[in-house]
């Protein structure tokens, strides 16, 4: 029996419970991990989703990869990416757009 290949060649990984897409996304939740564990961070919270709406009219779900909450309170939506698609990059830039409506004052992170 044959597993089929992610078109990207991305490497489903599994850490701590959770299956992540790819390796680099799940390199980057351990970094996240030992971050909290040394008291860096409050909360992680992956896969956080968000939904983009435009003149009150739902237009997509977006899935942050991260979503952190510093100690201070401050939030971080984290994208871990390795390929960039065409639909990856329209989303993106809505919810650069519209951040401020979504989740107010927080801080976007790509991580390429």
């Amino acid at each position: 029996m044959f597993k089929k290949k992610n078109k990207y060649s991305a490497i489903k990984q599994n850490y701590n419970g959770r299956v992540y897409h790819s390796k680099k996304e799940c390199e980057y939740a351990k970094t996240l991990d030992w971050r909290k564990r040394a008291g860096e961070i409050k909360e992680i919270i992956p896969q956080y989703k968000l939904e983009l709406k435009v003149n009150g009219i739902k237009i997509c779900n977006y899935y942050m990869d991260f979503k952190v909450i510093h100690l201070d309170g401050s939030v971080e939506l984290i994208e871990v990416k390795g390929y960039k698609t065409d639909v990856w990059k329209i989303k993106y830039k809505l919810t650069e757009v519209l951040i401020n409506e979504i989740e107010p004052n927080a801080k976007l992170t790509l991580i390429l």
